[in-house]
């Protein structure tokens, strides 16, 4: 072989490695793209994808159908809006590694919730382990009956925390911690005031203004205020914007309940304006329904996509569907 034709091979094969190398650099650059179609035409697509940590994901949103948004749970980003026939770009990065979950905010279906997919992200060091729920922790079972077995609630006003506070120094110290706070419904709070020797001079409204002001003292406005929020993006198309169980889907889910008239299966929205549903509740049971979802009911799983504060603050603002915290919370 002739130097010359030595020259060309090697200069030919540089062509070729410079080219790939164009070609490798220009194609890392590109956007993976995700579409997006309301949950019963596939939701988002694709629905796993992978990052490195510190290094930019870059992702090209198109929406194949109606208007979508795009969010990412535990991740500080407000969630993305687009449109069909218009494509977003966006570039997200992570400063840790573990597995996010992507969803929308947009009730575009009555399975809207079912639109999730994850980015598993990888990098130097293990994910930080989930410390377990705090009902796992305290043994309790979710799918038990959590109803008080005494008489039917029977309000006559809203229970005041403001009216209550007039007997805040009567109140048992211990009802003001949280540990006594997440283990304890109002219902059986309510019954431990009742029994209460300095209360005994009480009606049950004064009782109940009391169990208001003991649940106002265990949240704070912002915590509401947060909690409004995540219900209103998140709860309010099944729950409806009052908690009354109405939302736009909720004939929808009330038509397949009693259909199907299967305990296990699509359940009709909860109502929390009913107030012996929600006042028989204990905060900790409410919390981890949110985060390990209802099971089949149609009612989603949180826990990948709230923070255990956003989830606390979410169960904060349900009780103040049924209790007057105006002059507390300023």
């Amino acid at each position: 072989m002739t130097m010359k034709t030595r020259r060309f091979i090697f200069w030919t094969l540089a062509c070729f490695s410079l080219v790939g190398l164009i070609a490798a650099v220009s194609f890392s650059r590109q956007p993976t793209i995700i579409h997006a179609r309301i949950a019963e035409d596939g939701g988002f697509m694709p629905d796993s994808i992978k990052a490195r940590v510190a290094k930019p994901l870059k992702l090209r949103l198109i929406s194949d159908d109606v208007v979508h948004t795009f969010a990412v749970g535990q991740f500080p980003m407000q969630p993305v809006t687009f449109k069909p026939g218009e494509s977003v770009n966006i570039t997200l990065t992570f400063d840790k590694p573990g597995t996010y979950t992507f969803y929308t905010t947009t009730p575009s279906s009555s399975n809207f919730w079912r639109m999730r997919g994850v980015i598993e992200v990888t990098g130097d060091g293990e994910p930080q382990a989930a410390e377990s729920p705090l009902y796992v922790r305290l043994g309790l079972d979710l799918d038990g009956e959590h109803e008080s077995d005494e008489e039917h609630i029977e309000l006559s006003n809203q229970p005041s925390a403001e009216r209550g506070a007039v007997f805040i120094d009567q109140i048992p110290a211990i009802m003001f911690t949280s540990d006594y706070y997440v283990s304890h419904s109002p219902m059986e709070t309510f019954e431990e005031l009742r029994d209460e020797p300095a209360l005994h001079m009480l009606n049950d409204q004064d009782i109940w203004d009391v169990v208001a002001n003991v649940w106002a003292q265990n949240t704070t406005s912002a915590a509401l205020m947060d909690g409004e929020k995540l219900y209103q993006v998140n709860c309010a198309a099944c729950h409806g914007e009052n908690g009354a169980g109405d939302g736009q889907f909720a004939d929808e889910m009330k038509a397949i309940a009693e259909k199907n008239n299967d305990e296990h299966g699509i359940q009709a929205p909860t109502d929390f304006t009913d107030a012996e549903h929600l006042l028989e509740a204990r905060p900790v049971i409410l919390q981890g329904l949110l985060l390990r979802g209802g099971m089949g009911t149609g009612m989603p799983m949180w826990g990948t996509i709230f923070t255990d504060e956003e989830t606390w603050g979410l169960v904060a603002f349900l009780y103040s569907i049924q209790f007057e915290y105006q002059g507390v919370h300023q």
